[in-house]
């Protein structure tokens, strides 16, 4: 458990985080078909059973450890046949030269000047994977994702550090799902099979719960332009605003969702760019938002190391329901409601009719058990 102190410091890095310099990197959130990706750690041709002998990132010298390399090939494989283009991979003293029929490094340095790749796929479990992470930062890849769980908050820290101080590289995760743009790039875990090329950008903290975002905009025939899954962690690399400010920006979305939990304060700040955004912009987007936690008790992780309300430091999920309502989103119960409010929403965005983005004074915060009941959901998700 944290220290009140520690997680104080946290609280103070994450909102600050938001430098001119780092924030500069949101653009190489933008992947596409032509996407360069590597993958970086556990990955070589060794057998798939036993043990690998990998040098560990932190300690810098040789030690025993549980192989990742079953799961970091068969995802390769998976992304490959999905149409990604990989084109190598990183492991400490590979065995042989190529894997999957593609060139093995044994440092991110030659790796880089070989390849020139855009994406790493960080591929490592999570008490090894802040140096990794760090070791990528370093040659200057504009974009590191990382799917570890349990990754030290302690090393996040000193992982935020270094991004801080540079504007060359972005990180997605950790403890997340990744980051795809339908039928063009997939880098990271989730089911691709689902996703289809629309017209919606995705950004949440949960990965199920973007799967189920995915689900609805597909069934409903939209699609994705792109979905970020920035992880549950307590210090991601990318927030729920820097995801909005590129979709603002981004001319294959027409429409945005947005997924937050309990813990922390990124949802407050993601409704305040989303006023400021509404304010300024005399055809805002269309913008549907969900916030997961709403009967959770305090003081317990539910999931997420960062999905932990604490009592009297934390909004609740209904007062951070309440904030992205009066800033303008179209708040929603639960996910199964975004593809056909999506849909209502977008047809008024092209007809000119922006009622959808009138602030609504004093909203009251949802009620889901009432809702749910009542088994009624309109465009307002009330």
């Amino acid at each position: 458990m944290l220290t009140s102190r520690f997680r104080l410091a946290a609280k103070g890095l994450v909102r600050g985080f938001h430098s001119g310099t780092y924030e500069s990197t949101i653009r190489n959130l933008n992947i596409d078909d032509q996407t360069r990706v590597i993958y970086q750690g556990a990955f070589n041709s060794l057998p798939l059973t036993g043990w690998t002998k990998l040098i560990d990132y932190s300690l810098h010298r040789r030690r025993s450890m549980d192989t990742t390399t079953r799961r970091a090939t068969k995802n390769a494989q998976d992304t490959i046949a999905y149409g990604t283009k990989v084109v190598g991979g990183v492991t400490k003293g590979p065995k042989v030269d190529t894997h999957l029929g593609l060139p093995l490094f044994g440092s991110m340095e030659k790796a880089a000047e070989a390849l020139k790749p855009d994406v790493s796929a960080v591929f490592i479990r999570g008490s090894l994977a802040a140096d990794a992470i760090i070791e990528a930062i370093k040659v200057e890849i504009p974009l590191i994702v990382s799917v570890a769980e349990h990754v030290p908050v302690h090393d996040m820290l000193r992982v935020h550090e270094v991004l801080r101080t540079q504007s060359k590289s972005r990180l997605v995760g950790p403890n997340c799902p990744g980051i795809i743009a339908p039928e063009q790039c997939r880098v990271g875990i989730m089911p691709y099979k689902q996703y289809t090329r629309g017209c919606v950008g995705i950004v949440s903290k949960s990965g199920t719960l973007s799967y189920e975002a995915v689900g609805a905009t597909s069934r409903a025939g939209l699609g994705q332009s792109l979905v970020v899954g920035m992880g549950g962690d307590m210090i991601p690399g990318t927030s729920l605003v820097d995801a909005l400010k590129l979709f603002f920006e981004h001319d294959e979305t027409k429409g945005m969702i947005v997924i937050g939990e309990i813990g922390g304060e990124a949802e407050l700040e993601a409704a305040d760019l989303i006023e400021r955004y509404r304010r300024n912009t005399p055809k805002p987007k269309p913008i549907i938002a969900m916030v997961a936690g709403q009967t959770a008790p305090e003081h317990r992780i539910m999931g997420h190391a960062g999905a932990m309300r604490r009592d009297s430091v934390d909004p609740t999920a209904r007062e951070k329901a309440a904030a992205l309502q009066n800033a303008g989103a179209v708040v929603v119960p639960h996910p199964g409601v975004m593809g056909n409010i999506m849909e209502k929403l977008l047809a008024s965005y092209e007809s000119g009719n922006f009622e959808y983005m009138q602030k609504r004074k004093e909203a009251e915060p949802i009620d889901i058990e009432a809702r749910m009941k009542r088994n009624r959901i309109d465009i307002w998700g009330r």
